[in-house]
């Protein structure tokens, strides 16, 4: 099984999560994309993350309707902050058979050498690196040519769970910008609100 997997908080999940997550699962070598739902990003204040569960819980609604994508809470049994390498390891672990690649936009390639034991990483995973508009400066060539790295030629859409929040705590539409059914739990439960 050619598991692909695509960290992040989720806070919240929206339509351009999926729109990779599914572009990723249909368009490339792998099985399923699992989305691997974060506690805690060390390189991002946890102040402004909503309780892990609920986003958890978000995004099982989210992809509830699709046999291609899968969800992991892998990293709430782990200590905090997460790092990929050790969720890594722990996944090759519990699933010894399976082939895990990373899914990541190419800023996060770019700062790729700053994580914890990437050369490992690298040594042992694929990666697919989709485009970031955000992205101002190009990847190296030492990296576009590696032969464990993948550009994947994914849509683009500039989405952000930033700007989503900032929508509910004003008040303001945030319809197609979220599947309806986050939608809904998030308005049930007066999440994001001030």
């Amino acid at each position: 099984m050619r598991v692909g997997l695509l960290f992040g908080s989720f806070n919240p999940i929206h339509i351009g999560h999926l729109i990779l997550a599914n572009y990723m699962a249909a368009n490339t070598n792998l099985d399923t994309v699992w989305l691997v739902v974060s506690p805690q990003n060390p390189f991002k204040p946890s102040n402004s993350l909503l309780h892990e569960f609920d986003r958890l819980h978000m995004v099982r609604l989210a992809i509830e309707d699709n046999p291609d994508l899968g969800v992991t809470d892998t990293e709430f049994r782990m200590p905090k902050p997460s790092y990929t390498i050790d969720t890594l390891a722990y996944l090759k672990e519990k699933y010894p058979t399976y082939q895990f690649s990373l899914i990541m936009g190419e800023d996060n390639l770019l700062t790729f050498h700053k994580w914890k034991n990437h050369e490992q990483i690298l040594a042992d995973h694929n990666l697919l690196v989709y485009p970031r508009k955000s992205s101002a400066q190009p990847i190296p060539a030492n990296l576009q040519e590696h032969p464990r790295i993948t550009l994947v030629p994914a849509p683009l859409l500039d989405i952000s769970a930033t700007f989503i929040r900032q929508c509910l705590k004003e008040g303001k539409s945030t319809r197609y910008l979220l599947p309806e059914s986050v939608e809904t739990y998030i308005k049930s439960k007066k999440l994001y609100h001030s």
